[in-house]
């Protein structure tokens, strides 16, 4: 049986990968790739944060008394990385590769470290208090 935290891990390394395609395709010029790679990424990144973590598991936590602090802490970060892709995409739509790629390298800056809070100590505890929504998560 998958854990929460093993659902959740795969969905950042896959978040990495489609990020690492979209930013590939903007280094190289590749307009039409990179809005494609863009748009799979957004999706994704979307789906992440938005539809699982707080749409389901971080609602579940609460309501099984876990920590708020943590929580509070990682709705704010999701704000940043919201505004940074939203940057992003505008970058992406006037083709300025040089503003795509410095706001790329603060979103990933910012999204390892957050995603080192969440393997490290979030998804641990969202295993032991409310791991049978793993399968919700599917």
């Amino acid at each position: 049986m998958s854990t929460i935290s093993s659902i959740m891990q795969d969905s950042h390394r896959q978040c990495d990968a489609l990020y690492a395609a979209a930013e590939e395709a903007v280094a190289a010029q590749d307009w039409t790739g990179a809005a494609q790679h863009w748009q799979i990424f957004s999706a994704a990144f979307d789906d992440h944060i938005t539809q699982r973590e707080e749409g389901q598991l971080f609602p579940a936590l609460e309501a099984a008394g876990g920590p708020a602090g943590p929580l509070a802490v990682m709705r704010s970060e999701h704000q940043q990385m919201r505004a940074l892709v939203a940057q992003m995409n505008e970058a992406l739509s006037a083709r300025d590769s040089q503003q795509f790629l410095g706001l790329g390298e603060t979103l990933m800056l910012l999204t390892q470290q957050h995603n080192m809070k969440e393997e490290n100590i979030l998804y641990p505890i969202m295993d032991q208090r409310i791991g049978e929504r793993a399968a919700d998560l599917h």
